[in-house]
């Protein structure tokens, strides 16, 4: 039994109209980095990376970040 944080930032990407080409260019990373975020793949994310997603988002940690408890 495993607790995760889920990374939604497909949700995100879709309230902005915003393709994750354009994301990765406004964040500084490579769309593979960003596609390792959306996959659930990454271990971990700096807080400026998370700032700088949040930034290009116009949104707070709290909309794209959820805390999953496994059953």
């Amino acid at each position: 039994m495993e607790d995760k944080i889920i990374i939604n930032i497909d949700v995100m990407l879709a309230r902005r109209k915003m393709s994750v080409t354009e994301l990765a260019e406004r964040v500084g990373i490579t769309i593979a980095n960003i596609s390792i975020l959306k996959n659930g793949k990454a271990k971990a994310i700096k807080l400026s990376t998370l700032a700088k997603i949040c930034e290009a988002l116009d949104c707070q940690p709290g909309d794209i970040l959820e805390y999953k408890k496994d059953e």
